[in-house]
């Protein structure tokens, strides 16, 4: 590759990694073209997968920030470039990792944190954004009404806590 070649390179990946939330670097050893095209459909739409040159992604990864994976660099490596929601591209990952044992997960970097292969299959495991989200809300929702019956029940029970002193008031009095 000519040197121009190369550093247009560079700057496309510095610019993927740059512009993702996440990324996660894979081996591919012993994947066949069609099982690495339907990696890339499990992976879903916010997410993009490309095998790279160690040497140039390293770089790339350095410009854009990123050290935490230069040991990461060797053997046939892939990236999965994340633009969505990590944790779905996480779980395409790790479900086809299960199905093909040639994909290995090395590490990755999410919002500028390095993760393991372990806390990658960690994020796997964890409910999709939306999910979460409407979970969130329920639970928020549920306390307003709790609070709402709250403030409700104060004002009844000073009404009766009246309406029974007045009555043994008119008791005692209604006695002398």
């Amino acid at each position: 590759m000519a040197r121009p070649d190369k550093s247009a390179a560079v700057a496309e990946l510095t610019d993927k990694f740059r512009s993702s939330n996440a990324a996660v670097l894979t081996e591919y050893r012993g994947l066949t073209v069609a099982q690495l095209k339907q990696l890339r459909r499990s992976l879903g739409e916010n997410a993009q997968y490309a095998v790279v040159k160690n040497t140039l992604t390293k770089i790339a990864a350095n410009e854009a920030g990123i050290t935490s994976l230069d040991d990461q660099f060797n053997g046939p490596t892939a990236v999965a470039f994340i633009t969505g929601d990590p944790v779905t591209s996480a779980k395409g990952l790790r479900d086809f990792a299960k199905d093909n044992p040639n994909l290995i997960i090395k590490g990755g970097v999410l919002d500028g944190k390095a993760l393991s292969a372990d806390e990658i299959k960690k994020l796997a495991d964890l409910e999709s954004r939306e999910v979460l989200l409407a979970k969130l809300a329920g639970a928020m929702k549920g306390k307003q009404s709790q609070a709402a019956a709250l403030f409700q029940a104060l004002p009844s029970k000073l009404v009766r806590t009246v309406d029974a002193l007045r009555a043994k008031q008119a008791e005692q009095g209604g006695a002398e």
